[in-house]
């Protein structure tokens, strides 16, 4: 396992360099304070690995990748929020591999300076739904994840990594894996979902999505996030407005031609966290 700092791969390079020029010109002042430079170093910043998990009944394998985290760092959801930078992933040098599936736990929402992110203090364990190729046989999980970790500074990181995934027997270290598991946001359906809906309408730049559900409420004060299938596309913090189990959901959507698009309601997620507790709605298309 190597991680490296601080060339990010080239296809985060418009998110990370705003990040990266932080980096560089707080750091410093950190550095002249009580830090040290060495509490900068990617190897005492953040550790990643590969946890082998256990092959399924059902032929598919649980594994996860972790990311270990220094006292006061973080790093950050999918759809990090206001200011994280989103991690992503290569997998391409991975063999026996047909396809995976992360499986995101339930975020902390962090406010800092009024600006709302999602994203893991201490560490994050990502479990990994892994499909061989070849039933039977191992896994080589084997790629690169570019990613954002902050404390006072944010510095995009990237770090490669490589493991087998037998396909017989356990991982040791299992246990962090099934307590991962625990944490995922419940469904729709789990939550007490009754109805979600989505209106989409263009905008000068994009389009503006309301969604419409009606769900418990989740915990006190409640955060939802609209995801669209293409994470390229830029969204606004969402707007939220509670009336009983009436909840609307609004966002704007701005692609990077910022022009309005089309865009199915198969193909927008919808995330509502509060408290520790999330829910997960896979569509904006009624069950």
């Amino acid at each position: 396992m190597k991680t490296r700092l601080p060339f990010p791969a080239p296809y985060l390079w418009p998110a990370l360099l705003a990040g990266l020029l932080l980096a560089v010109f707080s750091a410093g002042a950190g550095i002249a304070g009580s830090d040290t430079a060495s509490d900068y170093a990617p190897e005492n910043v953040a550790q990643i690995e590969i946890l082998p998990g256990w092959r399924m009944a059902d032929g598919r394998q649980m594994a996860a990748l972790r990311i270990g985290l220094a006292d006061g760092w973080k790093t950050y959801w999918r759809a990090p929020g206001e200011s994280g930078i989103p991690p992503a992933f290569d997998w391409s040098g991975s063999r026996n591999l047909a396809g995976l599936r992360l499986l995101w736990p339930t975020p902390q929402v962090f406010d800092p300076q009024g600006l709302r992110t999602l994203g893991y203090k201490h560490e994050l364990v990502l479990p990994i739904l892994v499909e061989p190729a070849r039933a039977g046989k191992a896994v080589v999980l084997k790629g690169r994840v570019a990613l954002g970790v902050c404390r006072d500074v944010c510095m995009p990181m990237e770090a490669s990594f490589e493991a087998v995934l037998p396909a017989s027997g356990e991982g040791a270290r299992s246990a962090l894996i099934r307590k991962a598991l625990t944490r995922l946001p419940k469904s729709g359906a789990e939550a007490g979902l009754a109805a979600v809906s989505c209106e989409v309408e263009p905008i000068a730049d994009g389009v503006r999505v309301t969604a419409r559900l009606t769900l418990p409420r989740v915990g006190p004060d409640e955060v939802a996030v609209i995801e669209p299938a293409d994470q390229t596309i830029w969204v606004s913090p969402t707007e939220l407005l509670r009336k009983g189990n009436r909840l609307t959901l609004i966002s704007d959507l701005v692609p990077e031609n910022a022009r309005p698009f089309l865009l199915a309601r198969s193909d927008i997620r919808i995330s509502v966290f509060a408290g520790g507790k999330g829910v997960e709605i896979a569509s904006c298309v009624q069950p």
